[in-house]
C-alpha cells in the first residue's frame, strides 16, 4: 500500500492532499497543469520537504514530519523518469544502464539487466550513445535505468510529453508490458486522459492542490459529477474487455466485458489478450426499444441507473449493462421525450466504429 498524506506552501500556492493506493499497480495523478501533480511526486521522491505529512510504501515509512522521520532521496529507493531522459551523453546505452544497476542494493529483488532488455527491447541500442536515440528511444532507455535500480517505488513525472504521437503510442505498449510483467508499483503523474486509460489502475484526481476524488480507474471514469472529467468532450466510461475471437473476413474482432460482449474493427491482440477500452459517452445512443435494421454492431440491453444535468441543453444517462457502467450524452430533449429515468430498460447502441480512435 502507498499512503500519501502531505501539505506544502509554496507562494500563493497551497497543497493538501491525502490518498492511498493498492501496490504492485500504477496509481495515475490526473489534473489540470497547476494542480499539484509534480510537486506531489517530489515530495514521495524526497526531492521537496512538506510542511507535515506522511508517506509510506510497502510498510516502509519514507516521511513522518510528526515523528521527526524524513529519509534521504537517494535512501528511499525511489526511481524517478522525468520528461528528459537524463541519460549520461558520454556513456553507450549498455553502460547508462548498469549505471542503474550499480544503485541497486544487493539483497533488492528485481529484474536483471537481460531481462530489462528484452522488457524494453532495448538490445540493439546497447552500444550506441544517447544523442543517436531517438526520443522514444531515450525514454525506454531512461526507464530501464530506473528499473535496475531495483527501486521501492517507480515514479513518472510525465515521461511521454515531449513525445509525439507515434512514439508515445510506442512507449505507451512497454509501459503496459511493464505494469503486467515487472510488477513494480508506480506512481505516474500525466494531463493526459489516453495515458489514464490505458496504464492506470488507481486515479488520483487533483485540482488547485486538492484531491477532488481517488479510487479505481473504472469507477471514477463514469462519474458525472467530476468536472475534471465529465466537463471533457472525450468524457466516458472505460470498459476492461477480453479479446475473445476475430473474424478475419468481416474486419471486426469480439470483446467481451463483465455484462455483455462488443464488435469492433479488426484489433491486432491475440485471442485473450486483456484491453481497456474509453468508450465516449457521445458515442453511445439510447433506444427504449431494440433498433432492427440497424447499422451498429452492438446493441446492449442495460438499464438508467442516473440522469444528470451536462451544460444547459445536455444531459448525461448512466446505463447500468450488467455490472459495467456506460454513460451517454444526449440533449435533455431526448431525455425528456424518451422518459428516460431511474429504473428505466433501454438498448445502448454503439457503432462499432466508436473505437477507432487513439
Amino acid at each position: 500500500m502507498l499512503d500519501v498524506s502531505v501539505r506544502r506552501h509554496l507562494g500563493a500556492f497551497s497543497l493538501d492532499v491525502s490518498f492511498s493506493a493498492q501496490n504492485p499497480g500504477v496509481t495515475a495523478l490526473f489534473g489540470p497543469s497547476g494542480s499539484g501533480k509534480s510537486t506531489v511526486l517530489s515530495i514521495v521522491a524526497g526531492l521537496l520537504r512538506p510542511e507535515a505529512g506522511r508517506v509510506a510504501q510497502g510498510g516502509a515509512v519514507l516521511l513522518d514530519t510528526a515523528a521527526g522521520i524524513d529519509v534521504p532521496a537517494e535512501r528511499r529507493r525511489c526511481a524517478v523518469v522525468f520528461q528528459d531522459a537524463k541519460l549520461l551523453p558520454h556513456l553507450s546505452v549498455e553502460t547508462n544502464l548498469r549505471y542503474g544497476a550499480r544503485r541497486a542494493p544487493r539483497e533488492a529483488p528485481g529484474p536483471g539487466f537481460a531481462e530489462v532488455v528484452d522488457l524494453l527491447g532495448i538490445a540493439p541500442l546497447l552500444r550506441r550513445r544517447p544523442r543517436a536515440l531517438s526520443g522514444g528511444e531515450r525514454q525506454r532507455v531512461a526507464l530501464g535505468r530506473a528499473l535496475l535500480a531495483r527501486p521501492r517505488l517507480l515514479l513518472m513525472d510525465e515521461p511521454l510529453a515531449a513525445l509525439d504521437g507515434p512514439r508515445k503510442g510506442e512507449i505507451l505498449e512497454y509501459l503496459e508490458r511493464l505494469r503486467d510483467a515487472a510488477r513494480i508499483p508506480v506512481l505516474y503523474v500525466t494531463h493526459a486522459l489516453e495515458e489514464v486509460d490505458r496504464l492506470a489502475d488507481t486515479l488520483v484526481l487533483l485540482e488547485a492542490g486538492r484531491v477532488l476524488a481517488a479510487g479505481p480507474l473504472d469507477a471514477l471514469a463514469a462519474r458525472t459529477d467530476l468536472p475534471v472529467l465529465s466537463g471533457r468532450r472525450d468524457a466516458g466510461a472505460v470498459m476492461f474487455c477480453t479479446v475473445e475471437a476475430h473474424d478475419l473476413a468481416r474486419g471486426l474482432t469480439r470483446l467481451v466485458f463483465p455484462g455483455g460482449e462488443l464488435q469492433v474493427p479488426l484489433r491486432p491482440e491475440a485471442v485473450g489478450a486483456r484491453l481497456r477500452l474509453r468508450l465516449r459517452a457521445r458515442d453511445v445512443a439510447v433506444a427504449t426499444e431494440a433498433p432492427r435494421g440497424f447499422s451498429s454492431h452492438n446493441i446492449l440491453p442495460g438499464t438508467v441507473s442516473a440522469v444528470a444535468p451536462s451544460g444547459p441543453h445536455e444531459a448525461f444517462v448512466t446505463l447500468e449493462v450488467g455490472p459495467t457502467p456506460l454513460l451517454a450524452r444526449l440533449t435533455r430533449d431526448a431525455v425528456a421525450t424518451l422518459g428516460l429515468r431511474l429504473g428505466k430498460p433501454v438498448f445502448a447502441v454503439v457503432k462499432s466504429t466508436a473505437f477507432d480512435h487513439g
